[in-house]
């Protein structure tokens, strides 16, 4: 990931300790006690997330691999982490053992109403709009499958076996040009976009950085396998429909097979990988209240956070303005 732009004093010296491991940290604490907001829909606090995940993913331009398990900033993320914990579960609300814990999945899915970003597209959205969707899908879409795969060494068993199914495929079944993440990026190109990786992150907001960072919490947290698996099946069940609809807008705008690959691919695969994730992988962990409990609740809140960062896109083109951040563009 590039450096990115500061967006407040946490995030500002966050950058300035990653680029001097050997600087002190007492600045960067002191923001992060300072800071009183909310941190779900905060710029500065969600990207201070993203940038201490990526730390552990593909990491930094220009800061020491040292600072993966650098003590202090581990201690700043657990703070960031038990806001944003907080916060999700004050967002979703008390969770009862669903007893039927595939037929909860499904149904949590099917109940999902959020903006119909892929209906307008399909039907009138500008090549303008759909490239800011692509952009703002860009940083979770270029390492696609990536953090859902951390769940495979905390499995055993069936639910590991069905797992690594799933993301095989993911991963193109071994085949580069098939590799959803290469999928994506070819995408991007010919929609003339950067496909390089994180090359937008400074244009992405914090509604978006907050539901990639959910998931990234929920994937670098052992204890959290359950919430990754009940992530997983939201992502697999709500996903080959808008593919349909994203395909059939990229075409109405006069893309070929190529741009449309991507989803028109997931069409396809996800009606598969829904049944294996939430039968097989999430079948087989929900056999106690807890751990039926953990996969609602990752699934809940997956379906949450992704419906706050779709309101945001919605509320912007219904006033008519740019849904990204302004003027951050590289």
């Amino acid at each position: 990931m590039p450096m990115p732009a500061p967006r407040g004093p946490v995030s500002a010296a966050l950058a300035e300790l990653l680029l001097d491991l050997d600087g002190p940290a007492e600045p960067l604490s002191a923001a992060v006690a300072a800071h009183r907001s909310p941190v779900l829909d905060d710029e500065d606090a969600q990207l201070t997330l993203t940038m201490l995940y990526e730390l552990h993913l593909r990491g930094i331009r220009g800061v020491d691999d040292r600072a993966e398990w650098d003590l202090r900033l581990l201690e700043v993320r657990g703070e960031l982490e038990q806001r944003l914990e907080s916060e999700l579960n004050a967002l979703i609300g008390p969770i009862e053992d669903p007893d039927d814990v595939v037929e909860a999945l499904f149904q949590a899915s099917a109940d999902d109403d959020g903006p119909p970003l892929a209906a307008f597209l399909a039907r009138s959205g500008t090549v303008d709009q759909f490239r800011e969707l692509v952009i703002h899908r860009s940083l979770n879409q270029l390492r696609e499958a990536d953090v859902h795969t951390l769940g495979i060494p905390r499995l055993g068993g069936a639910p590991k076996a069905a797992l690594i199914e799933v993301q095989s495929d993911e991963y193109g079944g071994g085949r580069l040009d098939y590799m959803h993440a290469t999928l994506w990026a070819d995408l991007m190109r010919g929609m003339d976009l950067d496909s390089g990786y994180a090359a937008y992150i400074d244009s992405i907001p914090a509604p978006t950085l907050a539901a990639v960072n959910t998931l990234s919490y929920f994937g670098l947290h052992r204890g959290r396998v359950r919430e990754l698996v009940g992530h997983l099946c939201m992502v697999e069940t709500t996903s080959s429909l808008p593919s349909r609809q994203y395909s059939r807008g990229l075409r109405r705008l006069g893309f070929g097979r190529p741009v449309r690959l991507f989803f028109d691919e997931h069409v396809e695969a996800d009606a598969v990988h829904e049944q294996l994730v939430v039968r097989e992988v999430a079948g087989a962990l929900g056999d106690t209240p807890d751990g039926r409990i953990g996969l609602l609740r990752g699934a809940l809140t997956c379906l949450a956070v992704e419906r706050l960062a779709a309101q945001h896109i919605w509320a912007a083109w219904e006033a008519g303005r740019s849904s990204l951040r302004v003027g951050s563009a590289r």
